[in-house]
């Protein structure tokens, strides 16, 4: 993977204060903690934007996994607490989200934009899993994200906003998700994941102690 050309392209100016972890499935939820426990450690972030991403960033990971034939993923993180943005892009050089989607056959025949704009969707899979994981991360995009982007073969989904977009971009061997988030800004992590888990204990239980709890509330 071409890591020099992502940080080129979508951390330009940021390049020394970037934290890079390569992900397998032996320590993939290493890497998780790390990154969220980091985060976690900085106040100026909204605890409820933690409790939404931390859903989101696992489910993109474990997506790499799942989906691209690969054993590897690249998670790049940067956090600009001036601007209160924090932006992270989950990578892989494996088969891509259209050929992935054809593993499925009811998909067989879809087009690389039409793929993209179905992988946001609520229930798309190739099979191999429930199809939630991209579409709670579009709605934590739609609450918090300054953007939103896919990444696949010729084509990039985008989404600013509010809008969605498809455009040909340069060719990646792969999938790359991207994210600049807003941290200062208070959203109902319920609602990221359509009321269906509750992300907001989860992630307290696991990154937060008891008297952090206290402090919640």
């Amino acid at each position: 993977m071409n890591l020099s050309a992502l940080i080129k392209q979508y951390f330009p100016s940021k390049s020394e204060d970037i934290t890079i972890d390569v992900f397998d499935e032996k320590n993939i939820y290493t890497v998780y903690q790390r990154v969220v426990g980091v985060l976690t450690q900085l106040i100026d972030i909204e605890t409820t934007v933690l409790q939404a991403m931390s859903y989101c960033l696992y489910e993109i990971l474990d997506n790499v996994l799942t989906h691209s034939h690969k054993e590897l993923g690249t998670v790049i993180t940067h956090y600009d607490p001036t601007n209160h943005i924090l932006s992270f892009l989950v990578g892989d050089d494996g088969i891509g989200v259209r050929e992935s989607l054809s593993e499925n056959e009811k998909y067989a025949d879809v087009s690389e934009p039409d793929a993209l704009k179905m992988c946001i969707r609520d229930s798309i899979t190739d099979g191999k899993g429930m199809g939630f994981g991209l579409y709670s991360t579009s709605l934590f995009a739609r609450d918090a994200a300054l953007k939103f982007e896919v990444r696949s073969g010729d084509h990039t989904l985008l989404v600013q906003d509010g809008e969605e977009s498809i455009m040909e971009s340069g060719f990646w061997q792969g999938t790359i998700v991207y994210l600049q988030i807003r941290t200062n800004k208070e959203i109902d992590p319920a609602e990221v994941v359509a009321n269906r888990t509750d992300v907001a204990e989860q992630y307290n239980e696991t990154f937060l102690n008891d008297n952090e709890l206290e402090e919640l509330w």
